[in-house]
């Protein structure tokens, strides 16, 4: 034992200097860490803010139970709209009319066609004849483009410019 006491007097300056040494890099080990969990104190602040959640698990599923309401939310307004888009294709969107004279010796263009369709060439066109005793107001159904009464020349032509006008969208 005496041995060890003597090896230790020998080298008592070197193991109180390495013992010093050890105990400064401790020092930083620990303000290092110290440091870390401050960081992590505030970030974990920063996760919870704004919540009375007392853990992580809780805010998540809080979160989630969010998500979840807003994809429902989104779903119904999409089904919505589909449902507004197959409404307006059916919807009278164009519209075109012509006036002209239906009789030579009739003063002026007291006669016209308007034509009423929509995306799918459904509607109905009117036409109405201006004459010296009497106006007559005629409405003709369209169907596809084609009306399943004769037509005249005006009549066709104001159907044509809508169907083309349908097809430029």
């Amino acid at each position: 034992m005496e041995d060890v006491f003597k090896l230790l007097n020998q080298f008592n300056v070197y193991i109180t200097i390495g013992l010093c040494a050890l105990v400064i890099i401790l020092i930083i080990l620990n303000l290092s860490s110290m440091h870390s969990m401050k960081k992590l104190k505030r970030d974990y602040r920063k996760l919870m803010r704004g919540s009375n959640a007392e853990n992580l698990e809780e805010l998540i599923n809080g979160y989630l139970d969010k998500v979840e309401k807003i994809n429902e939310d989104s779903k119904q307004v999409k089904d919505i709209y589909e449902e507004l888009q197959d409404q307006v294709k059916k919807c009278v969107k164009n519209v075109a009319m012509v006036r002209y004279k239906a009789f030579e010796n009739i003063g002026s263009d007291l006669s016209f066609s308007l034509v009423l369709l929509d995306d799918n060439y459904d509607g109905i066109m009117l036409t109405s004849i201006y004459g010296r005793g009497e106006s007559v107001v005629y409405a003709k159904p369209i169907n596809k483009g084609l009306s399943r009464y004769d037509l005249s020349e005006e009549e066709k032509n104001i159907l044509k410019e809508v169907c083309e006008k349908v097809n430029d969208k």
